[in-house]
């Protein structure tokens, strides 16, 4: 039922709030076995594309399927066939970690005896074997992360879509979250991943689709990404913030690029094909009377394609907007 070469096709998803398109037209296709990022800021789609995928939200055009089965008419068959974790952590408050897992577990189809062995073993990846007796409502934001991770992957299904997994993770948890996802694949499962951070799609997606404002803007590897901004990435300080127009219309000239204001007042993001054509540029902006406080030029980041394509960076927070975030405030106040 899983040997497709394709975890995931979606071709032209759209999903409306009121007039707001949250979702504008997005194609994915993910194969078997990798490892796939959704990079982008608040707002910009990825968790309406998620809950799409994973049958939680019915989609108001476009197609898509899992492992070849479609998600609006066979929806029962993919829930069998995917797993999520969401933004917000779905344990009982009231029951401490143990309890948690074992309910998950046994909810899952293990007996006891299995229930018991599996929660142990997943209190002790994700550290939390000394707090397993303890109830939820005296555990940190991070630790009740941590254990609402650990519950969604009793079962490993075939596809796991991880939503924004490692928000408000330390970086020592997080680290071992990527290991964790690194683990799942290499035993045999395909994981959608969204997140913010474009060091964990670097690290992790072996292809990676940027989405802002509901679109699919760019795909590709990570190395792909980067270099269609160019074999290099010029980075200026200015001096005086406000000459920032006169700089880019310089860099424009001189380099025949479009620069991109960075979120840092005065600071200045460009590709370079030609490191060499940057002493030109100088001279040009002594000539102009730009002061310039900082210079470097180095390899593109995620960090200057997501500026280039988008203008504004991926931590960027428009949830106030976020039918995402509007969804997800719903949803708290039903639990309460």
């Amino acid at each position: 039922m899983t040997t497709t070469d394709w975890a995931v096709e979606a071709h032209g998803l759209v999903k409306t709030f009121g007039t707001n398109r949250a979702v504008d037209g997005v194609d994915l296709t993910v194969r078997t076995g990798t490892v796939y990022g959704v990079l982008g800021p608040n707002g910009a789609g990825k968790t309406t594309t998620i809950r799409m995928l994973a049958t939680l939200l019915r989609p108001d055009g476009g197609s898509a399927t899992v492992f070849g089965h479609d998600v609006v008419r066979e929806a029962q068959v993919v829930r069998q066939l995917v797993g999520v974790t969401g933004q917000y952590a779905s344990v009982d408050e009231t029951l401490s970690a143990t309890e948690n897992l074992v309910l998950f577990s046994r909810l899952n189809g293990l007996s006891v005896r299995a229930a018991k062995a599996k929660s142990e073993e997943l209190l002790e990846e994700f550290g939390l074997t000394e707090a397993a007796k303890r109830p939820l409502k005296n555990f940190s934001g991070g630790m009740r992360r941590r254990l609402d991770l650990a519950a969604s992957l009793i079962a490993q299904p075939p596809l796991i879509f991880l939503d924004e997994p490692t928000t408000g993770l330390d970086p020592r948890t997080r680290s071992q979250m990527w290991d964790t996802i690194r683990r799942l694949v290499s035993t045999g499962s395909t994981v959608l991943l969204t997140t913010q951070y474009l060091d964990e799609a670097d690290q992790l997606a072996d292809r990676i689709a940027v989405i802002d404002r509901g679109l699919v803007v760019a795909e590709g590897t990570a190395d792909e990404l980067k270099a269609s901004v160019g074999s290099s990435s010029l980075q200026l300080t200015l001096s005086d913030p406000h000459e920032a127009d006169a700089a880019r219309r310089a860099i424009a000239d001189v380099l025949g690029v479009e620069a991109v204001l960075s979120p840092e007042a005065g600071r200045i993001t460009a590709p370079m094909a030609d490191a060499d054509t940057v002493t030109d540029l100088l001279i040009r902006l002594r000539a102009e009377g730009v002061g310039v406080t900082e210079l470097s030029v180095q390899k593109p980041t995620l960090d200057e394609v997501f500026l280039t394509l988008t203008g504004r960076p991926a931590t960027d927070d428009d949830s106030a907007s976020d039918p995402d975030a509007a969804i997800d405030r719903e949803l708290e106040v039903s639990r309460a």
